[in-house]
């Protein structure tokens, strides 16, 4: 059994919430789990949750946010799920969270790029998740910021805190682009005290964390959450 579990996306300085991100998880005997590869999560079940997720969501906020990996992406059904659930959700508006993760096969920037100019034309935001790691290299990403709303950074990917001098260095390249480029840069993976203030210090505005919030089950069901 796969759900969507919600976690809040916050602007600390305006002390208020832009949205929420979509974390898909599945209901192991030992608790909810996110898959070891989403990949294998089957597209018509992926499809099949986001939509009837998206029915039920009436949270009175600007944007909800959905990660599809490289394999997704060129996948015809989820893509289709996904321009539905825009329809369904607005006038609320669908982030579309490009992770991180090694695709299957070597498709090009260009054909990502087409599907991704999709999407935008139906409405949505593109987001680049887990900068700095994986596929999201800024050598690999470089062509595809132009058109991104958005772009991610998770300190948990790194396995450091945020007071790490080198992950601070990390943070702020990827801060000084979302600058330059005019576009949202949003730092997730805040878990204690110190890493809000530090994110303070930064001049970090939007942020995702534990420390703010962790996802919580979206219930499809009246029993999701029993085993």
């Amino acid at each position: 059994m796969y759900r969507y579990f919600i976690q809040p996306q916050l602007d600390k300085v305006n002390n208020s919430l832009i949205g929420y991100e979509l974390l898909m998880k599945e209901k192991k005997p030992e608790g909810w789990r996110p898959p070891l590869n989403f990949s294998d999560v089957p597209s018509h079940l992926m499809a099949k949750v986001l939509i009837a997720t998206t029915k039920i969501l009436s949270l009175k906020i600007g944007s909800v946010s959905v990660n599809i990996n490289r394999n997704q992406l060129m996948d015809e059904e989820v893509r289709a799920a996904i321009i539905e659930a825009q329809q369904i959700l607005r006038p609320l508006r669908l982030v579309v969270e490009l992770t991180e993760d090694t695709p299957n096969q070597n498709w090009s920037n260009e054909e990502y790029i087409s599907l991704i100019k999709d999407f935008i034309d139906h409405g949505m935001d593109f987001s680049l998740d887990d900068c700095g790691t994986g596929t999201n290299q800024m050598d690999q990403i470089k062509d595809m910021i132009p058109l991104a709303s958005e772009i991610k950074f998770a300190i948990q990917n790194f396995g450091e805190k945020l007071r790490d001098p080198d992950i601070e260095s990390k943070v702020i390249f990827w801060r000084d682009i979302c600058r330059k480029e005019n576009i949202r840069f949003i730092l997730e993976g805040i878990e204690d005290e110190k890493d809000d203030k530090l994110a303070d210090n930064l001049g970090i505005d939007l942020r995702q964390g534990y420390f703010y919030g962790k996802p919580r089950l979206l219930k499809l069901k009246a029993d999701d959450d029993k085993f």
